[in-house]
């Protein structure tokens, strides 16, 4: 198995054979926890306008978004797992367009098969794939704004290797690491609401989600992320 590290929109795009697309703070580790709660599908989109007009067509539907890692006007919900937390989502259709992982996902149009990338799916997700047996496996790390690196989401990708490789890896030194990243000083500055603390715990609670998280073409033609556990609506 080739495994192949790359970033952004642009890495997206040129992923081969199964393609992990990664944003811990905060895309997939959010879908993961709406999934959870027992919504129906996640539906990626790459603009603003496009996720306002989805809602429309898709009858009570929620909607869900961030630029900048702030909530959108018009939005139900920011990208912040710790908002959707105790949300009845219950056979609910969740439009989520984000500045990184949602443009990763849309993007991957030559990948054999797209799965999010988390650390609250990581063993499921590696699960999934070796049950695949793929020749080819795309890392692709989204990273801040999908334009620079983050250590969460190089941090993602080392692990995920790691554990397609059967390579033994530090688990208790990921929290420590990334509680000393700036890139998570978002999540303890008073003056950031929208990025709650809680958020950069929920987005770390290492494997606590027995699924992986694939996209697809729903019936319907939406691209549409769905536990592999579950058939496409």
């Amino acid at each position: 198995m080739k495994i192949i590290t790359t970033d952004f929109i642009a890495g997206a795009r040129e992923a081969e054979g199964i393609a992990i697309i990664i944003d811990v703070f905060r895309a997939f580790s959010t879908a993961c926890y709406c999934l959870n709660a027992g919504a129906r599908r996640l539906v990626p989109v790459s603009s603003i306008e496009e996720a306002l007009a989805l809602k429309e067509r898709l009858a009570g539907s929620v909607l869900i978004g961030e630029r900048g890692g702030r909530k959108l006007d018009g939005f139900d919900f920011g990208n912040s797992p710790t908002e959707l937390l105790h949300v009845d989502l219950h056979g609910k259709d969740i439009i989520q367009t984000t500045h990184s992982g949602t443009q990763g996902v849309v993007n991957a149009v030559q990948a054999d098969e797209v799965l999010t990338g988390a650390f609250v799916n990581a063993i499921a997700t590696v699960r999934h794939i070796l049950s695949r047996k793929p020749k080819v496996v795309t890392l692709v790390r989204m990273g801040w704004q999908a334009e620079t690196p983050t250590d969460e989401d190089d941090l993602c990708a080392e692990y995920l290797e790691s554990l397609l490789l059967g390579r033994d890896f530090a688990e208790d030194s990921i929290l420590p690491r990334l509680k000393a990243s700036p890139c998570s000083a978002r999540f303890f500055a008073p003056d950031k609401p929208w990025s709650p603390s809680t958020d950069f715990d929920l987005c770390l609670r290492l494997n606590r989600f027995d699924f992986a998280v694939a996209a697809g073409l729903a019936k319907d033609g939406l691209l549409s992320l769905r536990t592999t556990q579950k058939e496409q609506p």
